[in-house]
């Protein structure tokens, strides 16, 4: 059909008025199965049973193409079956309206509307009706018709391989693999008839990224979260209650601007090291560490009071008389859980006798899960590869870098973590001059947001950024569901793409 006769096009769901244009349409459709067209008892069973799956498209008002399907449990999908099984001997009582799975039935264009991708906007509504009735995904037994012509030489997965790496044409599972569909194993006497493909299928999938699971909580996931950076001035305290006011001011602000998380630097509470300032460097930070656990105390009173999740950057902490670089998550809901800063700098080695951390975990939270990589951490990428395989959304740095170089490395190789984990990069440090604390005589910062670089994201990869080395908070809103989207549909897919047929990363404990 040539594109300048075309006045409409028109996707509607199936009628049983629409019966006779459908059978003369796969029997077009199909000329190598003559009889394998719907009853008309049966088209009228599954606009009951599932009206919303059985749509068509429409030319001009003829019937150009059609699509059925019905809901099946994923789990009953996804074992071996035929396509007789999965559609009740063609009654389609298989049907579940409880199910999680779109199973599709039927899929098919009339030969003279082929070539305008009208196949394409069928599976286009079958996703939006996935994302609609939140369903885990797509599900379907694919013919591979030109089969038969290479099964005495190949096996059906052989097959599949080589048509993959395009030595074979299928146009039919070609197609399925351009609309996001991906194998899952080889179903064998699928379809009866079917010589053309010696009755094997594909099972092909197309999974929902936005499929969340039923819960009987009263709280949903965010999908838009906002992160509250704060850009700490270095500047005396009196004492702990001194410093801890200036904390709930912070929160105080960013929980008024409603944001999800607050995020504070490295070694924010070092000002009270002042009053050990007679003491040597490690001595005087032992002293500090005496604060850590009332400092988290009041930061969990602080989350729930102000319902934020807090990421209290870091404190000393002292564990079996070492000293170690940690920092807690303290969430809304009352938790706490503790990270630590698994490489310690050589001067934190050197002049304060610090320990690295070997505990590498996410966390989860009402926002999705998250990670935390304290400073120099940052700039080991198998930390953050780690974390992200576990699912990381966020990955929260806090920092406390003294030159810009130092500052440099931070922020460079935050961004870096950004595009190769696809995931979102908050790092946030202290600003100005601390004159009477040993080793932390003055900071740099900018404080910033990272994206990976796609086109639902900033070109440069940078979502807000703070003034430089000006006491200030920075807040930015991140969309949790852009990363799905990233992550199956991006330019490049950097966790989907690893070779990991050559090599992989693993954690030792």
């Amino acid at each position: 059909m040539n594109l300048q006769d075309i006045e409409n096009i028109e996707l509607t769901y199936l009628t049983l008025g629409d019966y006779h244009e459908l059978k003369e349409a796969m029997i077009v459709a199909y000329p190598s199965m003559p009889d394998a067209y719907w009853k008309e008892s049966q088209i009228k069973s599954l606009i009951k049973k599932f009206s919303e799956g059985q749509v068509v498209i429409k030319i001009n008002g003829q019937l150009a193409g059609c699509a059925l399907s019905i809901l099946v449990d994923k789990e009953k999908c996804e074992k071996p079956h035929t396509y007789k099984n999965i559609t009740g001997n063609y009654t389609f009582d298989t049907h579940d309206p409880e199910g999680d799975t779109l199973y599709g039935i039927d899929i098919f264009i009339k030969p003279e509307y082929r070539g305008l991708r009208l196949g394409r906007r069928l599976y286009d509504y079958r996703k939006e009706l996935c994302e609609k009735l939140n369903l885990r995904g797509i599900a379907f037994g694919g013919r591979i018709p030109n089969f038969h012509k290479y099964s005495d030489e190949l096996t059906p997965k052989e097959y599949i391989e080589k048509v993959r790496n395009k030595e074979i044409d299928d146009p039919v599972y070609n197609f399925q693999i351009s609309n996001d569909f991906h194998p899952s194993r080889i179903l064998k006497g699928y379809l009866e008839g079917d010589e053309a493909s010696n009755e094997f299928a594909v099972l092909l999938e197309w999974d929902n990224i936005y499929y969340e699971e039923p819960t009987t909580q009263a709280s949903a996931r965010k999908k838009v979260v906002r992160l509250g950076l704060v850009q700490w001035q270095m500047r005396p305290y009196q004492n702990l209650d001194d410093l801890m006011q200036q904390v709930e001011y912070f929160i105080d602000t960013v929980s008024g601007y409603r944001c999800d998380f607050a995020l504070f630097p490295e070694f924010f509470n070092a000002p009270l090291m002042a009053e050990n300032n007679h003491l040597g460097e490690a001595d005087a930070i032992r002293e500090l560490a005496k604060h850590t656990e009332a400092i988290v105390d009041k930061f969990s009173e602080l989350s729930i009071s102000y319902n934020i999740n807090i990421i209290t950057g870091s404190m000393p902490e002292i564990k079996d008389e070492k000293l170690y670089n940690v920092g807690y998550l303290c969430r809304r809901d009352g938790t706490v859980d503790r990270y630590e800063k698994i490489h310690v700098t050589p001067d934190e080695a050197k002049v304060w006798g610090m320990q690295g951390g070997d505990e590498i975990k996410v966390f989860d939270t009402d926002c999705g899960k998250i990670g935390v990589l304290i400073c120099y951490d940052s700039e080991f990428p198998e930390l953050s590869r780690l974390l992200a395989d576990d699912g990381m959304d966020i990955l929260f740095v806090p920092f406390l870098t003294d030159t810009q170089n130092g500052y440099s490395r931070v922020r460079n190789c935050s961004q870096a973590r950004a595009i190769e984990n696809e995931c979102y990069v908050a790092i946030a440090g202290s600003v100005g001059n601390l004159p009477n604390v040993h080793n932390m005589d003055i900071q740099f910062a900018q404080s910033m947001v990272f994206t990976p670089c796609d086109f639902a994201f900033p070109t440069n990869g940078i979502k807000a950024e703070a003034t430089p080395n000006t006491e200030m908070i920075l807040i930015a809103d991140v969309d949790i569901d852009m990363l799905r989207e990233l992550n199956q549909f991006g330019s490049v897919r950097n966790l989907r793409d690893r070779r990991k047929d050559i090599y992989q990363l693993k954690k030792k404990k």
